[in-house]
């Protein structure tokens, strides 16, 4: 599903350049669901962001299937987000003047769907992370594992076959990031995604298929069940 190939990232930094790594290679097969992990500031975001579409890597390549997705040109790297792609990050970014539905519906939208399609389809994934009759409440009525749920809702309503989540549980405390977890690995099942989620916590990312540990600017795979508890 996923392939990167000598993925190299260098920020300039004053008159210096900052190499945050080099010469990552790996691949996630279709349906796998891999952690990838790290210290703060490791570079797990600027790869999520460069496998996404979102970044451009400094070198190297990224493919999703068969499509080159370093060469994409803006407009195709777009196209290509908003339909294969769901992404979730620490915090919902949601659009705070319009209701749950509306933000769910929001992707659809911008693909050209109707207002009722669009709304239509929300409901259903409204329904789906356990928050149907909630759709009319903006995003400050809902606490903060709903409004990740709504995130969850909105990065799933095009029905992308990668999910890429960045530290999704980060900003929950220890019972609702359960929760969230849960849920995402069963819509990952449900919906025969390929998910990498970016997280630091060790419980979720030993219940993952695969681990991809991303530490001094190198990346390696390591045993869930080796991570300390």
């Amino acid at each position: 599903m996923l392939r990167a190939e000598g993925l190299k990232k260098v920020f300039r930094s004053g008159k210096s350049d900052l190499m945050l790594f080099e010469n990552l290679s790996f691949q996630v097969a279709k349906g796998e669901m891999v952690a990838i992990v790290g210290e703060s500031g490791a570079g797990k975001s600027t790869l999520l962001h460069i496998l996404g579409a979102l970044d451009h890597a400094s070198a190297g390549d990224v493919y999703c299937q068969d499509l080159w997705v370093s060469a994409l040109s803006e407009a195709a790297a777009a196209e290509f987000r908003n339909r294969e792609i769901g992404f979730v990050w620490q915090f919902h970014y949601l659009l705070p003047e319009f209701t749950a539905a509306e933000n769910v519906a929001m992707p659809l939208l911008l693909r050209g769907q109707s207002q009722e399609q669009a709304h239509g389809e929300a409901i259903r994934w409204l329904r789906q992370v356990g928050l149907e009759q909630r759709w009319h409440h903006r995003s400050g009525e809902l606490s903060g594992g709903e409004q990740q749920r709504v995130a969850l809702a909105r990065a799933l309503v095009t029905q992308p076959k990668l999910l890429l989540a960045d530290e999704p549980t980060g900003d929950l405390d220890g019972r609702t990031a359960d929760a969230v977890f849960e849920l995402i690995t069963r819509l990952h099942e449900e919906c025969q995604l390929t998910s990498l989620i970016a997280t630091h916590n060790v419980a979720f990312a030993r219940r993952c298929h695969r681990v991809l540990r991303l530490q001094d600017g190198r990346i390696e795979e390591v045993e869930p069940k080796s991570l300390p508890v």
